[in-house]
């Protein structure tokens, strides 16, 4: 039998109701093997069409739920931080309330888990508003050698796919405040802190992307949020001083590019396009 899990969802006044239908029944209905518990937290108020969503799925669902409302919006870290204490299992699986797991998703991770692994990421295909509308596909780094080597520069999981012992999430200092590099900063520290960790390749969720995507990844917000993190990763020596100033140049220089030059480069560099929606 494989290991209990639970499933974190956190959700916002930003998200769609028909978005996180989806993503809820593709992360437990349609799920060849089924979470063991889901833990939604609510990051503040949240408006009439979305609360019903969010009340209809929790009164439908086939496994039980555990809803945090927090009374005020304080961002993804604290929210998430807030769901890893409620969750009742130490292996965790991440999901955002806009995406799509694939039916194998769980069941494809655990099989790798189960090899003694505290992090299993997977690939994903990006898609625009409709399913068989898909842009691109992020490939992730595979094995532990590579992931640390990769993980200099950039982040080597895709935050959505990923799942997480929280004993090693803990180990590491959990979530941590630092604008949309939440999990990049998180996932860096679980390296260092001797975390083992790999990616399946295989796209096993689907990531909603859009103009508004690219637009969150700049402006002078982000380019102060990522010269923290360089700092943050300098002082803690998981970055060499070459490293860091490449970083600084190269990732900050991205922030402050137009939209249209981010998005270009990111769908040369990142995700590679994709011609054909998956089977």
């Amino acid at each position: 039998m494989p290991e209990a899990f639970s499933l974190l969802l956190p959700v916002y006044s930003g998200d769609k109701p028909d978005y996180l239908r989806r993503a809820f029944r593709s992360s437990v209905h349609d799920q060849t093997v089924r979470p063991d518990q889901i833990v939604i937290v609510r990051d503040g108020p949240i408006g009439g069409e979305l609360a019903d969503a969010l009340a209809e799925l929790v009164s439908a669902s086939p496994v039980p739920i555990e809803l945090i409302e927090l009374p005020e919006n304080g961002g993804l870290a604290a929210a998430l931080e807030a769901g890893l204490a409620a969750c009742a299992h130490d292996l965790i699986a991440r999901m955002d309330a806009d995406d799509i797991s694939l039916p194998t998703r769980f069941e494809r991770q655990l099989e790798l888990i189960a090899t003694g692994l505290d992090l299993v990421g997977t690939g994903m295909y990006e898609f625009v508003d409709e399913i068989g509308t898909i842009v691109g596909r992020r490939v992730p780094p595979v094995g532990t050698q590579r992931i640390s080597r990769y993980a200099r520069f950039h982040d080597p999981f895709n935050h959505p796919t990923v799942l997480y012992r929280r004993s090693a999430v803990r180990l590491a200092g959990g979530y941590r405040d630092m604008g949309l590099m939440e999990d990049y900063y998180l996932f860096a520290r679980m390296i260092q802190a001797g975390a083992r960790v790999d990616n399946l390749p295989e796209p096993l969720v689907m990531y909603r992307v859009g103009d508004g995507a690219y637009a969150r990844r700049g402006g002078w917000a982000q380019l102060r949020a990522e010269l923290r993190l360089q700092t943050a990763l300098r002082r803690a020596r998981f970055t060499s001083w070459p490293q860091a100033i490449r970083n600084v140049l190269v990732r900050g220089g991205y922030r402050l590019v137009p939209v249209g030059l981010r998005r270009f480069a990111y769908r040369r560099l990142i995700a590679r396009n994709e011609s054909a929606p998956p089977a």
